[in-house]
């Protein structure tokens, strides 16, 4: 969050007042709804590369809780997802809770989506060899919208 004691804009009164009397205002209009709320995102280091919206797998590493790649080929259960993109060693954010993941693309509106066996995926195809997860991890909202739950992990006998 950045403070600011200029006004949003010329309708709004409010941020025009506190900036008359001098008190700054917050500028949330960068932030989700969740990004609001504290128990709904993690703070864990990177133990790879992560792009903005992958789905992530937490991870114990030497006591470290980090955040690699979600993937149902290689039992890597979703807990969440990539707020950003980062770099190894990064620190992420990491959604947990009931969200919604914004631009996404190709997705089938209404159609409810299952972990990948591409790392950080999603597929409206439930995976189904020997030893895969099938993880249900929400629902399409739009073309471009995923509403993000955390399904229960169930491996594909």
């Amino acid at each position: 969050p950045t403070l600011t004691t200029a006004p949003a804009g010329p309708a709004d009164r409010y941020s025009r007042r506190c900036a008359k009397m001098g008190i700054p205002t917050l500028d949330l209009s960068s932030f989700t709804p969740a990004a609001r709320r504290d128990d709904s995102f993690v703070s864990v280091i990177a133990g790879e590369d992560l792009t903005g919206n992958d789905l992530i797998n937490l991870y114990n590493d030497g006591g470290t809780t980090k955040g690699r790649k979600a993937d149902a080929d290689n039992s890597r259960p979703a807990d969440g997802w990539a707020s950003e993109t980062v770099t190894t060693g990064d620190t992420i954010r990491v959604f947990l809770t009931a969200t919604q993941i914004t631009g996404m693309s190709g997705l089938t509106p209404g159609a409810d989506y299952y972990l990948s066996t591409t790392a950080g995926g999603v597929t409206a195809t439930a995976p189904s060899s020997s030893g895969n997860l099938r993880q249900r991890v929400g629902k399409a909202l739009s073309a471009t919208v995923l509403s993000f739950e955390r399904g229960e992990t169930i491996e594909v006998a």
